[in-house]
């Protein structure tokens, strides 16, 4: 039997059509105005000949506006494509072409990265409002097995992949927060994170859902954010430790009002130092462990066991699971191993990628690849995200990506990638190279400029270092431990 859920924002505009649905700077929406917007964007894409089953793609800014387009496309059974808006044309192209978009949905700032000459149409928001508009079949139901958005992350083998979010991931993802984190009539989640990301779209999901509203913001500002705080009554927050740090030191002597309730941390985990200030301030700070392929978190740490389980993600949400496999086994209690989720909230695998999917999934359990263990209580502790990955400021980076740009510039015959800890960000991308030509110094710079004109600019290494050969093993395989005593010794010279 199909399972089956009301038009998400549909009902939630029936049930309380009233009540503020996105706050954005002095303009505010309510369920019901968020309804009809979205109904009117809707006819205008049903003119332009979208329909059910189409896929499209958007690229586009924190704005309401694009809180409206997802809900429209939604409203069509449109697949939607979550776009960075901070990867190059390249990148960009890449994606579009892997999950067969026929249209990207931009705005005039971001022109320039869609390649124009292809498959797909091209269409910015500011043309779409002079566009006409009919009376469109709005879905009345969410299957929860039809796949509603797509967001890529990237790949060990250098490829980024498309993870399947469905409408069940979505709702299950809602409500395994709720049932953790609780729900007020009262809340309100400040939303500064990118809606591209899941942390993001979650959010989104999460007000339609909840009926709660959001405050959206186009960008981080510790001030703005604490302003909200304090006089704008958020209770929830999502932030990663970059953000996070940049509030506690803004806050100065203050400390929040006893209405905030959540500030929920995933990106990585957070330096002791940051905890402890948090507990001095009683921030109440819910580290959590999740990515693309889980919806958002699946495992939380609740503050009255930050300092006591320092280090640890937490325990598994409802209705969740994780566990630790080593050797093909369930490990024991503190034992080491790959880190397994499973639950209605996991993906069901790669866009057009069943290879991929094939690995990653066995009889209902996703291999995260990450490094971690359960103590005994059941508490998470994530050893490696991914092994090699680089988190930079809430961003995941994976080595490979980086360095199949670098072997792709004529004179480097050969790259290794490492993350380097920065105080700012976290981590930053450092590049080692072995490169064919005399002038190293004019060579890096080169190379510097091409990586910028082909990555997103957090994917730029920050330094470049020219080397005689990369250490590897007897299999060829390369060995970033030594680049990483080797940075190590540079930085002490």
């Amino acid at each position: 039997m199909t399972k089956v859920l009301p038009n998400w924002l549909k009902k939630r505009a029936f049930v309380t059509p009233d009540r503020t649905a996105i706050e954005y700077k002095d303009q505010q929406y309510t369920f019901k105005q968020l309804h009809q917007l979205t109904g009117e964007k809707a006819g205008q894409l049903a003119a332009a000949g979208v329909k059910k089953g189409d896929v499209g793609a958007i690229l586009l800014k924190n704005h309401p506006d694009t809180v409206i387009m997802i809900h429209a496309l939604f409203y069509i059974g449109v697949q939607v494509v979550m776009l960075n808006n901070k990867l190059s044309k390249d990148e960009l192209t890449w994606q579009l072409e892997d999950s067969q978009a026929s249209f990207v949905i931009t705005e005039t700032t971001f022109l320039n990265k869609v390649e124009t000459q292809h498959q797909w149409s091209v269409w910015t928001m500011d043309e779409m409002s002079e566009w006409p508009s009919i009376t469109a079949a709005v879905k009345e139901e969410h299957d929860l097995d039809d796949i509603a958005t797509v967001m890529y992350t990237s790949g060990t083998t250098g490829y980024p992949k498309g993870v399947i979010q469905t409408y069940g991931n979505h709702w299950w993802s809602a409500v395994g927060s709720a049932l953790n984190l609780g729900l007020s009539e009262n809340d309100s989640w400040y939303c500064s994170v990118p809606v591209f990301h899941i942390s993001g779209l979650s959010i989104l999901m999460r007000s339609v859902i909840y009926g709660m509203t959001v405050i959206l913001a186009e960008k981080f500002s510790a001030k703005e954010a604490n302003w909200h705080i304090h006089e704008n009554g958020v209770t929830i927050m999502s932030v990663v430790p970059t953000m996070l740090n940049r509030m506690v030191h803004e806050l100065g002597e203050s400390i929040y009002p006893s209405s905030f309730r959540c500030m929920l941390l995933g990106g990585g985990p957070a330096p002791e130092s940051l905890l402890k200030k948090c507990k001095t301030k009683k921030i109440p700070v819910f580290q959590s462990y999740g990515m693309t392929e889980t919806s958002s978190q699946i495992v939380t740490l609740s503050p009255d066991d930050s300092l006591r389980k320092l280090g640890s993600a937490g325990k598994a949400l409802m209705p969740s699971q994780v566990r630790i496999n080593t050797e093909d086994k369930e490990a024991k209690p503190g034992e080491e191993g790959e880190i397994l989720v499973k639950g209605p909230n996991v993906t069901r695998g790669y866009l057009n990628n069943l290879a991929a999917t094939e690995k990653a999934i066995h009889e209902g359990w996703f291999y995260t690849g990450d490094i971690g263990y359960l103590d005994k209580e059941g508490f998470l502790y994530v050893l490696d995200r991914r092994s090699d990955l680089i988190i930079s400021g809430g961003e995941n980076i994976y080595p490979a990506e980086i360095e199949s740009v670098l072997s792709s510039f004529p004179a480097v015959q050969e790259a290794g990638v490492i993350g380097k800890k920065d105080e700012e960000w976290g981590e930053v991308p450092v590049a080692f190279v072995v490169v064919n030509a005399q002038s190293a110094e004019t060579i890096i710079r080169e190379i510097k400029t091409y990586c910028e004109e082909r990555l997103a600019s957090y994917k730029v290494p920050r330094k470049i270092i020219p080397c005689n050969k990369l250490p590897r093993n007897a299999a060829g395989k390369l060995l970033r431990r030594e680049l990483r005593k080797t940075l190590g010794d540079q930085d002490e010279a």
